[in-house]
């Protein structure tokens, strides 16, 4: 079964031959995009879905998400807006309330923010472990999300539990826990900043997951000017999230690598920080995604558009660098090619905007523009 989507104002395919195309159409059949062009050389299909001047871009790519928690973190987020500087040890709670709960609890929990993301555009979702923090616990959140998200990855050294030794529990996650989890999930990250992990526990970690054949993320830079960067950067690890602040030293080694700085503004927002310097990355050649860090306690929000107006009214990005950032950057980050653009052979996951042109999308703040959206070649909304 084939479906033209016809008349469509603007299109952002993200692809360097083909760019953004006025007066365009498309083509998908099954779950594949067989053809893009001008619309007055459509080819017939089987089905009709009429854009009727609407701007339509690849699906969001949400290259980083913690959905299987349980909990609720609201009281901590008021406290921040008192005044209370945000720390690592937050984490613990959502710990604690994740292992309390049942497997059909986290598999509703999941399901219910991957359809909220959806329906906002979202068209692949990255998601971790990390609240469960005992191989049990782990092993469990890493069968859940393996059923219900597009990319898991293994967080087992998010933090340090009350009361355990830090080089113990590494030892753990190294070991143990590692070889539990490995089957089921395609990265692992580490928390490498201060009162969570440090550069030697956190690069003894990314080694032993390199060892499993796992490829490398890292949370860094988040609270200061760590050495979460360099590390991702020496390990070759395909992303490091957060990147709010960095040195010259560190923009320089993310734009002379292969390693995306996949930034997190609603995180900062939350957490009242700085952003992340967005602009200096772009302007030294570095690879830049934006990405929801949808949790319980920092960053509560599977909005990626939300993502793209901050970076555009706040951090000084253009919309065109805004949108590519969250979707074919953030595919890019999860060593993806089939999505996060829209050409002959992709994946399609298609995103509808009820306006115009993507400009809308910073152009009017906190509005709704989601019209229609297609999952690997279904429409889903």
């Amino acid at each position: 079964m084939s479906t033209l989507i016809a008349d469509i104002g603007e299109l952002t395919t993200n692809d360097p031959e083909l760019g953004r195309l006025t007066d365009a159409a498309l083509v998908v059949e099954g779950d594949r995009v067989v053809w893009v062009g001008a619309a007055s050389a459509a080819p017939a299909a089987d089905e009709r879905f009429d854009a009727a001047g609407r701007a339509v871009l690849p699906g969001w790519v949400d290259s980083h998400t913690h959905l299987v928690f349980a909990g609720d973190r609201t009281a901590e987020f008021e406290a921040r807006m008192s005044g209370k500087p945000y720390t690592a040890g937050g984490i613990a709670i959502t710990v604690n309330a994740t292992r309390d709960a049942s497997d059909a609890e986290l598999a509703v929990t999941i399901q219910r923010h991957i359809a909220e993301a959806v329906a906002q555009g979202t068209t692949y979702v990255e998601t971790k472990t990390g609240y469960g923090l005992t191989t049990a616990d782990e092993l469990r959140s890493a069968r859940i999300a393996a059923r219900h998200a597009d990319e898991t990855t293994f967080l087992g050294a998010h933090l340090v539990p009350s009361g355990v030794d830090a080089d113990a529990y590494v030892s753990l996650v190294c070991g143990e826990m590692l070889d539990a989890v490995a089957p089921h999930v395609r990265w692992a990250d580490v928390f490498c900043e201060e009162g969570a992990f440090d550069v030697d526990q956190s690069r003894a970690v990314l080694k032993a997951a390199a060892a499993k054949g796992l490829g490398l993320r890292v949370h860094g830079n988040q609270l200061g000017e760590g050495p979460g960067v360099r590390l991702a950067v020496e390990l070759g690890a395909a992303s490091v999230d957060h990147c709010t602040y960095l040195s010259a030293a560190d923009i320089d080694a993310l734009a002379g690598s292969d390693t995306v700085a996949t930034l997190l503004p609603a995180c900062d927002l939350s957490t009242r920080q700085s952003l992340p310097p967005a602009r200096a990355l772009l302007d030294a050649g570095a690879t830049v995604a934006l990405a929801s860090n949808c949790n319980p306690g920092s960053s509560y929000t599977t909005s990626m558009a939300y993502c793209v107006t901050t970076a555009v009214l706040q951090m000084r990005m253009t919309v065109e660098e805004a949108v590519y950032a969250a979707t074919r950057a953030g595919a890019i980050a999860l060593h993806r090619n089939d999505i996060g653009h829209l050409a002959v052979g992709a994946r399609a996951d298609l995103h509808v905007l009820d306006a115009p042109s993507t400009t809308h999308l910073a152009y009017r703040p906190g509005v709704p523009l989601t019209h229609a959206v297609w999952r690997k070649g279904t429409k889903v909304r």
